[in-house]
């Protein structure tokens, strides 16, 4: 599972996220996800976080994961759509 661009992700808290591309860090070379909320938010609008946690898995029985998912991030294929345009 690599995340990719232009794709809307559910965290496992419930808040919906747009991909808006994959970087490389210039010096570990490890790659990260840069992202931003699709909800009104008072601080930053973009995030970045290492792709390995993005990625990673979460306990499906914690108390705030409300979605249930396995994963911190799953991509919502019926909610993606290319808001580049």
């Amino acid at each position: 599972m690599i995340p990719q661009a232009n794709q809307i992700y559910r965290h496992f808290k419930g808040n919906y996220y747009f991909i808006q591309d994959v970087a490389l860090d210039s010096e570990t070379k490890e790659r990260i996800v840069v992202y931003r909320p699709i909800y009104d938010r008072n601080d930053s609008q973009i995030g970045v976080r290492r792709e390995s946690m993005f990625l990673e898995e979460i306990d499906q029985k914690r108390k705030d994961n409300i979605t249930g998912q396995k994963y911190r991030f799953v991509m919502v294929e019926e909610l993606s759509k290319d808001l580049t345009k």
